[in-house]
């Protein structure tokens, strides 16, 4: 009998906080390029797309629920894709704003960052001279000098205030002490498997991205969580998709979008979110792989339902 092929799920993370307007014209910035952006990934092959929030005028970072709430229904509208909302926002804002859209709308899955962390994103100034805003250059800046904060206590009060919606989490580990906080929240009770683990590449504070460190993320989460994990990675900028092979050849799930990276090659933007998502679903299918579809995710991470949400 032919062995049945592993079902590789990607996730798209369509626009993020990380990079600025000024960085490239193809970054969602509007509630309608956001929802365009995560229905074209959706079609393009993700199963998964995690979206955040911008001020449609200024592309800035926005973490009220008023923000989210012009896509959030257009795009469970358009597809059947599983949606996960941030709860890291930017590391510009406090827990207790970073946590609202997620309270309020109760999706299926949302992201949570498991520790405080450098997040150096100020090495992007050396490639972006001019900006079409006044926040972009002394956010950039403001990062020599500032914690992406996820203390205990945050971890805890976002692990309580969405497990009681059904929530379940897209777990980012961005360093191996990550996959041991995990360890004790879930040895706590407070978070339960399966485990959907982000390993998160070349973010700088975090670990880096050679083939070491991605061997070594895998070799302990596995050690840590056995069978009970589904783990997937994410590789910041050039990273991407080199990072993405490794970890397919060693079991793992994907995660690309413009979040993470606006490439699609050497000195390439990519000019959409699909456009990553079918350059890593060739990759897939090209090692005899198989995409998940949005209810394969739903069912490998045993999530409520797009109708058990609050949009």
């Amino acid at each position: 009998m032919a062995r049945r092929k592993r079902k590789v799920m990607i996730t798209c993370a369509v626009t993020g906080a990380i990079h600025t307007p000024s960085m490239s014209p193809h970054l969602p910035i509007t509630p309608e390029e956001i929802a365009d952006a995560a229905v074209g990934a959706a079609e393009a092959g993700a199963a998964l797309v995690h979206v955040h929030a911008r001020n449609p005028k200024t592309g800035q970072p926005d973490q009220s629920p008023q923000a989210f709430e012009p896509f959030l229904k257009v795009i469970k509208q358009r597809t059947s894709a599983v949606i996960n909302i941030t709860t890291g926002g930017a590391p510009t804002m406090l827990v207790e704003e970073r946590l609202q859209p997620c309270a309020y709308f109760k999706p299926e899955v949302a992201s949570l960052n498991m520790g405080s962390m450098n997040f150096g994103l100020y090495p992007m100034l050396e490639r972006t001279k001019d900006f079409k805003f006044d926040w972009e250059k002394p956010y950039l800046e403001g990062s020599h000098d500032r914690i992406f904060k996820n203390t205990f206590k945050d971890i805890e009060n976002i692990l309580t205030t969405c497990a009681e919606n059904g929530t379940r989490f897209e777990i980012e580990c961005y360093d191996i002490g990550h996959l041991y906080t995990l360890r004790h929240f879930a040895d706590r009770g407070l978070v339960k498997p399966p485990f959907f683990i982000q390993s998160v590449f070349g973010i700088l504070g975090g670990i880096g991205p050679h083939p070491e460190d991605v061997a070594h993320m895998k070799r302990t989460a596995d050690r840590l969580f056995g069978d009970e994990y589904e783990w997937s990675v994410l590789g910041a900028g050039r990273n991407q998709l080199p990072i993405a092979m490794q970890a397919l050849s060693l079991g793992g799930n994907v995660r690309v979008g413009l979040e993470d990276s606006l490439w699609a090659g050497p000195g390439r933007l990519a000019k959409s979110n699909a456009e990553q998502v079918t350059l890593v679903k060739q990759m897939i299918e090209a090692l005899g792989l198989e995409i998940a579809t949005p209810e394969d995710a739903r069912e490998i991470l045993q999530l409520k339902g797009a109708d058990k949400v609050g949009f």
